[in-house]
C-alpha cells in the first residue's frame, strides 16, 4: 500500500534553481516511490540563517517506503549535491525536508513528522498548498489556517521562462 508523502525542497549555494529540479527528478526515481506532482519554484528570504535568497518547491510522491527508508533516500539524494553540515540551518546546496508522511506522527531521535517548523514557513506552507489547497496537518490543523501567520514572510513565485 502506498503512502501520500510530500518533500521540502530548498538550496542557495550553486545553481540553486538548477539543483532544485535535479533533485525533484531524482525524488521520482527513488525505489518504490512516483513522483506525483511538483510546485512551482519560489525564491525566499533565508529564515533563522544567512547567505543567498534560497529556491524552495515542494514535491508530492506515492511510496510504499517506509519513512525512515525515505528519509535515508533522501539524505543520499543531498549528499550527492554536496550538501555538509557544519552547523545549524547554514546555507546548504541542498536541502529535502520530509514534510508529511500519509496522515502519520512520527517523534522519533531522526525524524519528526509533520516536520516541526513547516507551519512557521512560507517557503514550505505557499508550495504545498500549491499542490494540495486542502491539506490537513495532522495534530495541526489546515495548512490554509497558518498562512496569515507567515504573510511577513518575503516570499515570491519564480517565472519558468
Amino acid at each position: 500500500m502506498s503512502t501520500q508523502v510530500f518533500i521540502g525542497i530548498g538550496a542557495n549555494l550553486g545553481d540553486a534553481s538548477a539543483t532544485v529540479a535535479q533533485a525533484i527528478a531524482a525524488l521520482g526515481q527513488l525505489p518504490d516511490t512516483h513522483l506525483v506532482a511538483q510546485s512551482s519554484l519560489f525564491g525566499s528570504a533565508p529564515v533563522d540563517s544567512s547567505g543567498d535568497d534560497y529556491v524552495n518547491a515542494v514535491a508530492e510522491l506515492e511510496t510504499t517506503l517506509s519513512a525512515t527508508a525515505l528519509l535515508q533516500h533522501l539524505q543520499a539524494v543531498e549528499l550527492a549535491h554536496g550538501r555538509e553540515r557544519p552547523y545549524r540551518n547554514a546555507p546548504r546546496t541542498l536541502d529535502l525536508d520530509l514534510l508529511l508522511y500519509g496522515s502519520h506522527v512520527i517523534v522519533n531521535d531522526d525524524l519528526q513528522v509533520p516536520h516541526p517548523r513547516m507551519t512557521e514557513r512560507a517557503f514550505v506552507l505557499l508550495p504545498l498548498l500549491q499542490l494540495a489547497k486542502d491539506i490537513h496537518i495532522p495534530g495541526k490543523g489546515q495548512a490554509q489556517d497558518f498562512v496569515a501567520a507567515v504573510a511577513d514572510q518575503r516570499i515570491q513565485e519564480l517565472s519558468t521562462d
